[in-house]
């Protein structure tokens, strides 16, 4: 039987000190460890598929990245995993435990996953190996995942089997609350600018240090026509992760970190806000423009109107957050959340439609995603 801290002092050798998850008995020693070593980073994932974001910011921003879950939670990971790892080539090593292994008892709600995690990690492109079961193991087991990552630029999976890793206990300070931050209404009642309006005055006062993430469809197909630029990651996919995303870049970098987001998308992972504002980055700056549809997909309507995404990100820990329905409003918040400190959200309505003619990136995902990890890279002015 494996030791936790074996295990982890074998990854930490092959360079991996991020780690990000949704927790699973199978995982309690690991986890436990991890949380305990001041040299290893751990963010508590809402779902599994907003850890697979996190991790994917995180990998950009310089850092060696594992994703720890339960093979129920595959599910959650098959969309950012095909839709955000696939297409821009983002590695990250999966720690994927087997619940419902053939031929060992276990709940129902697990036998069918069981059977088939074999065969979905394969399915979707994703290569495995077994975890090792012995202590001697674990270095080369870790040195291949991590060339065969290199290599492939794909994520790997390491499935663990029940009872691989001994018991390790929790040592974790307790979370405390902390103060409410300040929530500003700064509405004028006028009629609401479109998406491209807003991401004009978004552009012209920008700090040139900040690395700016747009979330899928025609925010970032927006952001593109108006101006290419190495600091802005358009995602093709993923929707609901690009939060997640800029989370994992704004916790490794000291740079300003805006995320462009959408009413539909924020909606899909919600959980997110809870997890920006527990991790508290003070660089990250949370743009959501709201036009209560999904304009990508023919104008059909979200919840957003019941919504107070504001109030939400203030209740979930954000730092600060502002309600804008107009562009004056948006630069005085924007001002606000680059001077910090955050996480800062800005809520905007804005009108549904797009470009005229709107373009798609040329530029293709792979070499997105170096460029803005080389901008990371450079230092921050």
């Amino acid at each position: 039987m494996i030791q936790a801290g074996q295990l982890l002092d074998a990854a930490k050798a092959e360079g991996f000190d991020f780690f990000t998850g949704v927790p699973c008995s199978f995982l309690t020693p690991v986890i436990n460890r991890v949380i305990s070593d001041p040299a290893a980073r751990y963010v508590g994932a809402a779902s599994e598929g907003e850890a697979v974001a996190i991790a994917a910011g995180a990998w950009l921003a310089g850092r060696e990245t594992v994703v720890m879950c339960q093979n129920s939670g595959l599910g959650n990971m098959v969309n950012p995993l095909t839709s955000l790892n696939w297409p821009f080539r983002i590695p990250s090593l999966l720690i994927v435990t087997w619940r419902g292994q053939p031929g060992l008892g276990d709940e129902p709600q697990h036998e069918l996953m069981g059977q088939v995690t074999d065969r979905l990690l394969a399915d979707i492109d994703v290569r495995q190996q077994a975890f090792p079961a012995e202590p001697e193991a674990l270095a080369p087991a870790f040195a291949a995942a991590r060339t065969a990552m290199a290599d492939s630029g794909l994520p790997l999976a390491m499935v663990l089997a029940k009872g691989t890793v001994a018991d390790e206990p929790l040592e974790q300070p307790p979370q405390a609350a902390r103060p409410r931050g300040a929530l500003q209404d700064l509405r004028g009642g006028g009629p609401p600018p479109k998406r491209v309006e807003a991401l004009e005055r978004l552009l012209a006062v920008v700090p040139d240090a900040a690395a700016v993430i747009a979330t899928t469809g025609k925010c970032g197909r927006e952001l593109f026509t108006l101006a290419d630029r190495e600091q802005q990651l358009y995602q093709v996919g993923s929707m609901g992760c690009a939060s997640g995303m800029a989370l994992g870049v704004a916790l490794n970098v000291a740079r300003p970190v805006l995320v462009l987001d959408g009413d539909g998308a924020a909606l899909m992972k919600l959980g997110t806000l809870a997890t920006v504002g527990a991790e508290a980055p003070g660089n990250l700056v949370h743009l959501l423009l709201d036009n209560g549809v999904h304009d990508s997909t023919g104008g059909q309507a979200t919840v957003s109107p019941n919504v107070d995404f504001a109030a939400v990100a203030m209740a979930c820990g954000y730092a600060r957050a502002a309600s804008v329905d107009d562009l004056a409003g948006l630069e005085q918040a924007l001002g606000a959340a680059f001077a910090g400190p955050g996480p800062s959200l800005i809520h905007m309505r804005i009108a549904p439609g797009s470009m005229a003619k709107l373009g798609r990136p040329t530029v293709k995902p792979p070499e997105v995603a170096r460029r803005f990890k080389a901008f990371l890279a450079g230092a921050a002015t």
